[in-house]
């Protein structure tokens, strides 16, 4: 972003008040306030929660109806690891709040696009001058047979108009194609095009330059030919996306996509919650805003360093213990693998950086407690537990300060024999070995190397981790008998062959556990994810209401009498299309390949699955409902155990 003061005649707000003042404004629209789901998703095929519609996609889908009605709006926690190697620069950051609204089969474009331009440009709510904005809408695209959005172009003209602005494409509205200007899942699912909106940075630029059009990014006496509202130079920030979802991405039977259109329309929109801060708080970049500077300056007065001359430290110890904390609050700890994974990254590189600065230890204390108090109106839980995220903060630091150390030596080691041989590369062997033995993240390797100057073999590097998994992978499958297939789904925690026993037990308990709530509250009652370790199972489900303690006690007892009955546990591999008409469950075929395994439990249980299981339920042992609460609108949680 320019360094250059920003003109704007916004009235700057806090935070809270920002957060607050979107979700007034569509409560005022019609809207049901929900809270925000966990950062921890129901689809295990993903770590984190990035987008607000993630915990959405079965309504979007109209497959079930939300329980809030079809008018929704939220904050929702996200957390996004593929930027964590950028932040440091002005902008990217790992934890982030996203503002959302929903309309599931309700109004559409219309709609959506006046009140995100109402929002925005109404001194009753943000005051943002209209012509600091700009917008993007879908060019479309051949290939897939769907032309320009000519819908949303029209609807921003009279928008515009309508504050006194008269644009067309080309001047200030601007279409892209589908890389920009089209929103959709990695697989199948709803998906849309969409329109993306633009705070200009530069007005006074602008104004400074009549020789050009004002107003029109493209011109060269303005900006440069090459600069767009879509570009990387830092003057256009998007701060709203509007996504349509009026078409349904599935597979044509040849390894390719169509897109049909959706049986219902819906709208989807996101705007970053640190992005809109910044432009409304007049700052220059996200950590200069009242989400941050607190932090900043705390770590200035322990440090008794300047934040300008050490920026980049500054902002990634503040980014990463505050997604850390959000993560620890989520009971997640550190470790290697999965989240864990990501968890211990994020402490490490902090950890990494506090050193540069000469933190004392006590600096992550005060920063989660300055983080508690700037989230105890939304979040209440960063400061409830407090100690219990320093605590583990600490613990995984400490155990890092060793590795570390003796990390460091060895990294001097190698930069003095690069030196002595006039070496500039660290080859893949080499990064890996202080991975491997010092537990150094990739991520630091490349910070340190940079520091030295040195460069690193990335391919050298993921060929000898791919090896390493390789041989763990093998190992464990012998460990285990077999069931490796299992260990990749991240469904055991179990280390060992008792554990494993106990994983298997529970893990053939959450299919009866499916079958007994089907019996007891629904069919409509389905499985949103599930959880095991050696100790307890947990389930998430689909279902509106809290369940009454005769409920509980009726899925118990229907669980422990199919126990009894000693049932024989059965699979079979078959086609697909088979597995239906044998009467398996199944939510999303689509998503199953060609061939699946069928795990028939007695009559009572039928159901596509990897395993493993018992070989009768006899050996499952007593069930235990522990726990039933709400996981997330119109999902409940039951937490369970077998002995």
């Amino acid at each position: 972003m320019s360094e250059s003061a920003i003109c704007v005649t916004i009235i700057s707000m806090t935070s809270s008040e920002i957060r607050q003042i979107f979700l007034d404004f569509f409560k005022e629209k019609g809207h049901e306030i929900v809270p925000s789901a966990s950062l921890i998703p129901e689809d295990k095929t993903v770590l984190f929660i990035t987008a607000g519609m993630q915990p959405l996609v079965p309504h979007l889908m109209g497959e079930l109806a939300h329980p809030r009605g079809s008018r929704l709006a939220n904050s929702q926690k996200c957390l996004r690891t593929d930027d964590i190697l950028e932040v440091g620069d002005n902008r990217h950051l790992t934890f982030f709040e996203m503002l959302g609204n929903w309309s599931i089969g309700d109004y559409f474009k219309k709609e959506a696009i006046e009140w995100s331009f109402e929002l925005l440009t109404s001194k009753k709510w943000f005051g943002i001058p209209p012509e600091k904005l700009f917008v993007s809408v879908f060019e479309g695209d051949k290939e897939m047979g769907i032309g320009l959005d000519g819908e949303a172009v029209e609807i921003w003209k009279k928008v515009f108009a309508g504050a006194g602005l008269r644009v067309d494409l080309g001047d200030r509205i601007y279409a892209y194609p589908k890389k920009k200007n089209w929103w959709e899942l990695a697989g199948p699912g709803p998906c849309g095009p969409d329109t993306e909106i633009f705070y200009d940075t530069r007005p006074d630029f602008l104004l400074e330059n009549q020789g050009g059009q004002a107003g029109n990014p493209h011109d060269p006496k303005v900006h440069g030919s090459r600069c767009h509202i879509n570009c990387d130079c830092g003057r256009f920030v998007e701060i709203w996306n509007n996504v349509f979802m009026e078409y349904e991405k599935k597979q044509d039977g040849q390894g390719g996509w169509i897109y049909a259109p959706l049986k219902q329309k819906n709208v989807d929109t996101g705007m970053g919650f640190e992005r809109i801060v910044m432009v409304l708080q007049n700052k220059e970049t996200v950590f200069d805003t009242d989400l941050f500077s607190p932090i900043v300056s705390a770590l200035e007065s322990l440090s008794h360093k300047n934040y300008i001359e050490e920026t980049s430290s500054f902002r990634i110890i503040a980014d990463h213990t505050r997604a850390s904390a959000f993560l620890i609050a989520e009971g997640i700890l550190p470790s290697n693998v999965d989240r864990g994974y990501i968890l211990r990254r994020l402490i490490r590189r902090s950890v990494t950086h506090a050193k540069k600065l000469d933190l004392p230890p006590q600096y992550v204390g005060e920063v989660f407690s300055i983080i508690g108090k700037i989230y105890q109106g939304v979040y209440p839980e960063i400061a409830a537990k407090q100690g219990e995220i320093t605590g583990t903060y600490l613990a995984e630091a400490e155990k890092f300060a060793d590795a570390l150390e003796r990390g460091a030596k060895e990294f001097e080691r190698l930069k003095e024999t690069k030196r002595k041989s006039g070496e500039k590369l660290i080859s893949g062997g080499e990064a890996f070995g202080l991975y491997e033995t010092f537990g150094f993240p990739w991520d630091m390797i490349l910070d340190i190397a940079k520091e030295s100057g040195l460069e690193v073999d990335e391919k050298g590097f993921n060929d000898a981790f791919a090896k390493h998994q390789e041989v763990s992978r093998a190992g464990a499958e012998k460990k285990f008998g077999g069931h490796g297939l299992v260990l990749q789904t991240g469904e055991l925690k179990a280390a060992d062959e008792a554990g494993l026993k106990k994983v298997t037990r529970l893990h053939t308990a959450t299919h009866l556990l499916q079958s007994a709530l089907r019996q007891v509250l629904g069919g409509d009652v389905r499985q949103k994810g599930s959880d095991i370790t050696a100790e307890r199972l947990r389930f998430d489900f689909s279902h509106v209401q809290k369940m009454t303690d005769e409920e509980k006690k009726k899925v118990e007892d229907l669980v422990n009498e199919w126990i009894a009955m000693a049932l024989p546990v059965e699979m079979k591999e078959m086609a697909i299309d088979e597995a239906e008409k044998f009467g398996a469950l199944m939510f999303q075929k689509e998503k199953y390949g060609a061939s699946v395994k069928v795990y028939s439990i007695g009559e009572v249980s039928r159901e596509l699955c990897g395993g493993p299981h018992v070989a009768n339920t006899r050996e499952v042992g007593r069930f235990k409902i522990l726990k039933e609460e709400a996981s997330s609108a119109g999902v409940r949680r039951i937490r369970a155990t077998a002995n």
